[in-house]
């Protein structure tokens, strides 16, 4: 014992040394490992992504439209909502509430619905256009009307919103607000919990499914807060019903060996249920001092299933969930991706910011906009309904994680963030997102506002959202284009259907939400962007019918811009003129702007920018602060564009200015969709620092010292200009000042240089007013770099020139009026035609954006230009031709005249903008092609 006891604490202590020995074993084999690098993403391939479907299974609701007319018999017939929250129920059950009239529109098993709507179809098929208008894929149960869902003092059965001033058109937008509000979803794993109010008392509503043996009920778990009102909800119409049955807790439509059920658990002595004309199943709920839960089932199938559902209807307990504690986070993960940062070679470079794909969700990011926490956070929206944060945004751009927080949005164009929150604008309305329990998930899906009115019209985008510094927002809506699928709206003028009382318009937004107030109309498909500081409001539209080309807009409230189709009020005002137009060969389709108030942006500070998915790219803005009327004129920012711009802002902590976009159709570029930053590196800038016309010439200024000689070269210098025409056809052509055909070239008889030798007044005779006119100049800088450069100008005043202020001391009043020969106005010789020319102009003009010349097209809204020489046409009409010299020259003049089977006319005249050379040179180009 003495042996075996003296050895014990020798032996402890050996075991401790090993144990001490051995920990610092371990720490030093793991210090001595390198770090293991993370993986980050560098570069994205859209085209060989795998991407999953557009429906996650286990998020409870997408956002959409459904057309539930042609369910079949004993439906009801006008049965149509523009805004529905499409909601997974389990047991392969589904409903669409319709948020304008907070009621079911539909509920139904088997398959959910197709993805058709835009945003859905071109998911994974990145420019199908083939889009529909939604409808169920499965076996219809229940059904409502063309009426509100609830109401308070009786039942509703008509359509109590304002008629449209279409009679064929029906009512669109939301139900008077006194009537009831759709207030928005709240997210709890697979379930979720509808919010709204009826007059003025709460009721939140968890719907859901119960399946036993082959019958399968619709749940409706209400939880509704004290009221004095008689509350009434129609839960479903029948018609032609055979007979109405009342049992102990059901209420029962028999009609051709079928039932609809309408089932109340017991134990609720202040709801009971009614029929009302055989055909309009309701629940009324009796005043309440005290908020009451309640639940209701609903049921259609064959008499045999009659005891399962009377039997679901004696069980069930609903019990509504803590909806606003926030329920489990869908993502969890975070995706690391390093952007790429630009050598300093130019004085803007585009850094690349490298998007989430692939990611654990095999989720598609297509970005339309950006907003900014702070620094280095940022929220960013996606065309298929995701909300995605992007965190770490630093100078070298080497770790960004991205991480989703919302989904299930309607095709939403817009994101902005005010103290914090979130705002995204679709055609859902304005949704205001909470994360409820911190854990980096939207939980609370609020409608800030759907005071604006949408219709089931395709092409009614909502297309832009700007936040207004006095409080409160901007909203822009597209037109009711006649494009896409074919629906019940009338036709409206040329290009147009009939649709909402807010299509082609600019809305203010109260600071509230609750309110919408038409700020300027005639509009075809406006964008947006505000002066963030004094809040000047300023756009873009769309060309197309009734608008010319694109134009840059000052918009200021009660301005009409040009389309009757979306006027809204009689008569039609005068339309107001742009700052500026863009001719079509530059850009073919205006999106966004972004006002820059940074220093970091170098001489872009204080600038307007505007942004161009057609080209793609970016222009500098120049308003003319010397008119009395609004005029200026627009230059490209020299650039790497891989994917179009839509819309961007400034990063409040470096100062830059962000920018994103995607691709659907009608582009000219190299990838799906980009984020990218614009940075001033501090090198010489050369793009012009201002431009005007003036009396007797146009004023071009630098930031750097220009060559003497190559300054005052009057042949660096080509100056032309031309009218359009605002019609109901597509765009317009080019028209001289008398109004015929062509552009008209203007002689440049002097170039002056000013006394700082950082400005050229160019005297210019036949100054006037016109729509557009191009400057073109070959510069050279006192240190020998040459360059050269166009700049696009508008003219709505001719303003006398303060020629000793702007710094030319020279220039005498005999210099503006110089003898002139005036054949110098006339059209300059044309090249002589061949097909090397013809693709030059192919290239130049930028048809090779919507006409591809190998492949398969996909993205080009126009055909395919190999092998079309010679080919058989066949039109809208249904007739027919061969594409031969004289079809092609119609087509390039006047596209509209036969529209190709399949495609929708949206191709501008060139009429004036092509000699006949031209003409010529592109025709034996595509003669090539064969």
């Amino acid at each position: 014992m003495k042996y075996a006891n003296s050895t014990v604490p020798f032996l402890k202590f050996t075991r401790s040394i090993q144990s001490v020995l051995l920990f610092l074993v371990v720490i030093l084999v793991f210090s001595c490992q390198e770090k293991v690098p993370e993986k980050k993403i560098t570069a994205v391939d859209f085209e060989t992504e795998a991407f999953a479907p557009f429906v996650e299974p286990n998020f409870p609701f997408i956002t959409t439209s459904m057309d539930g007319r042609e369910l079949g018999e004993g439906f009801p017939a006008d049965n149509i909502s523009a805004r529905v929250l499409a909601l997974q129920l389990g047991n392969e059950a589904y409903a669409c509430f319709d948020t304008d009239m907070l009621r079911w529109t539909v509920a139904w098993t088997g398959a959910f619905m197709p993805m058709v709507t835009m945003a859905q179809i071109s998911y994974d098929d990145f420019y199908n256009k083939g889009n529909q208008i939604p409808k169920i894929a499965g076996d219809p149960k229940v059904a409502t009307g063309s009426y509100p869902g609830w109401s308070s003092g009786k039942p509703l059965f008509s359509d109590p919103r304002t008629p449209s001033p279409h009679p064929q058109s029906p009512a669109w937008g939301a139900i008077p607000a006194e009537i009831g509000r759709y207030e928005g979803i709240y997210t709890l794993g697979e379930q979720a919990v509808i919010a709204y109010s009826v007059g003025e008392t709460r009721i939140h509503e968890l719907p859901g499914s119960l399946k036993q043996e082959e019958m399968t009920a619709f749940t409706r778990h209400f939880e509704v807060a004290p009221t004095e009102d008689s509350l009434f909800l129609v839960v479903a119409e029948v018609a032609g019903a055979d007979r109405v049955e009342q049992g102990e807790n059901t209420l029962l439509i028999h009609r051709k060996g079928e039932i609809t059920g309408l089932g109340l658990p017991p134990g609720h002595s202040g709801v009971r249920l009614a029929v009302f004309d055989d055909r309009y199943l309701v629940a009324k709920i009796a005043p309440h001092a005290e908020a009451i839960e309640f639940g209701l089932l609903v049921w259609k199938g064959a008499p045999e299933q009659l005891p399962a559902f009377e039997a679901a209807t004696a069980e069930f307990k609903g019990k509504m969930p803590a909806y606003d504690q926030g329920g489990p986070a869908y993502w969890t993960e975070a995706v690391l991706t390093q952007g790429h940062v630009s050598p300093d070679t130019a004085a803007f470079v585009t850094d690349r910011l490298t998007l989430p794909v692939p990611n654990p969700w095999k989720r598609n990011v297509r970005l339309v906009d950006i907003g900014f926490f702070d620094a280095t956070k940022a929220a960013l929206v996606t065309f298929e309904g995701d909300v995605w944060i992007m965190d770490g945004i630093e100078a070298d751009l080497e770790r960004l994680s991205w991480s989703r927080f919302a989904s299930g949005l309607y095709e939403p164009q817009s994101l902005e963030i005010v103290d914090g929150a979130i705002y995204v604008y679709g055609k859902d309305g304005i949704t205001r997102l909470h994360d409820l329990n911190g854990d980096g998930a939207a939980d609370w899906y609020e409608n800030f506002s759907n005071a604006m009115a949408q219709s089931i019209e395709t092409r009614e985008w909502a297309s832009s959202m700007v936040a207004d510094p006095d409080g409160g927002f901007y909203v822009a809506k597209f037109g009711a284009l006649d494009m896409g699928p074919e629906t019940s709206s009338p036709k409206s003028l040329m290009g147009f259907r009939s649709a909402s009382h807010h299509d082609g318009s600019v809305l203010k937004v109260s600071a509230d939400g609750r309110s919408v107030t038409p700020f300027a109309t005639g509009f075809r498909g406006p964008y947006l962007g505000i002066h963030p500081e004094e809040g000047w409001l300023t756009g873009s539209d769309q060309q197309g019918h009734y608008m010319p080309s694109t134009p840059i807009m000052l918009i200021r409230k009660g301005d009409y811009y040009g389309v009757p189709a979306t006027a809204h009020r009689d008569p039609i005002p005068e339309t107001a003129p742009p700052i500026a137009w863009i001719p079509h060969s530059q850009d073919r389709s205006g999106v966004g702007q972004v006002w820059v108030t940074s220093s970091e942006m170098g001489p872009l500070n204080g600038q307007l920018l505007h942004l161009s998915y057609g080209r793609p790219g970016l222009f500098q803005v120049k308003i003319d602060s010397g008119s009395t009327v609004i005029q200026g004129g627009v230059n490209v920012i020299p650039g790497s564009y891989p994917a179009p711009t839509m819309k961007g802002k400034v990063n409040p902590g470096d100062g830059l200015v962000y920018y994103t976009g995607f691709s659907l159709w009608g582009h000219n570029s190299e990838t799906l969709s980009a984020l990218h930053r614009l940075r001033y590196t501090g090198k010489d800038n050369f793009m012009p620092r201002d431009y005007k016309v003036r009396e007797g010439g146009i004023v071009l200024r630098f930031d750097l010292e220009l060559d003497p000689a190559a300054a005052q070269d009057i042949a660096a210098y080509q100056v032309k200009r031309w009218n359009y025409q605002r019609t109901q056809k597509y765009g317009s052509g080019h028209y001289k000042l008398d109004g015929t055909v062509g552009e008209e070239n203007l002689p440049v008889l002097e170039a002056v240089l000013s006394d700082d030798r950082k400005a050229v007044f160019l005297i210019v005779p036949q100054i006037t007013e016109v729509m557009q006119m191009e400057v073109g100049y070959a510069l050279k800088t006192k240190a020998g770099v040459s360059w050269s450069d166009k700049v696009w100008m508008t003219v709505n005043e001719v303003v006398r020139p303060n020629l000793l202020a702007e710094g030319f001391s020279d220039v005498s009043e005999a210099d503006l009026n110089q003898e002139y020969d005036a054949s110098l106005l006339a059209d300059a010789a044309g090249e002589e035609a061949d097909a090397v020319r013809g693709k030059e102009l192919f290239m130049n003009y930028g048809c090779i954006a919507c006409h591809a010349v190998e492949g398969s097209g996909e993205g080009k809204i126009g055909p395919n230009v190999n092998g079309l020489y010679g080919s058989e046409r066949t039109f809208t009409d249904g007739t027919t031709a061969s594409a031969d010299e004289d079809y092609l020259r119609e087509s390039i003049v006047d596209p509209g005249a036969k529209v190709v089977q399949g495609r929708e006319g949206e191709m501008p005249s060139f009429l004036g903008v092509l000699s006949e050379n031209d003409i010529t040179s592109i025709i034996l180009y595509f003669k090539t092609l064969n």
